[in-house]
């Protein structure tokens, strides 16, 4: 339930960065014609800066067309190499499985074979 909670917070503040780049796009920075070296000459090449635009449908379309594939590329990728070491996985825990058998038969034996070998070490009573 933790997890979900997480995905979904992050989810959401994907998708407010996102709109809220859409609403508000970076506007262009000019440069003050007094800190340049050049002087004049390079700020009126430049000539006036244009005013934000709006973000038009095709792109914004574009936008969630190139989010999607990223996360579709992703989720891909994810799950190759879930899928290669799923096997790694499944060997590790038969391993674990493996080695708590013969811990507990090698105590079984030890109990049947020497029954009062085990005596409480440290007990002063």
């Amino acid at each position: 339930m933790r997890a979900q909670d997480e995905q979904t917070r992050v989810f959401y503040e994907l998708c407010s960065m996102i709109i809220h780049i859409l609403r508000f796009p970076p506007l262009p920075i000019p440069i003050p014609s007094n800190y340049s070296s050049v002087g004049n000459s390079a700020s009126s090449s430049r000539g006036p800066t244009a005013p934000a635009q709006q973000v038009s449908p095709a792109a914004f379309a574009s936008l969630f067309i190139g989010i999607s594939v990223a996360l579709m590329l992703f989720g891909s990728v994810a799950f190759v190499i879930g899928f290669i070491m799923m096997p790694w996985v499944i060997g590790l825990v038969l391993l674990f499985y493996l080695v708590g058998i013969v811990s507990n038969l090698s105590e079984l034996g030890r109990e049947i074979l020497y029954p009062g070998s085990r005596v409480a070490k440290g007990c002063a009573w």
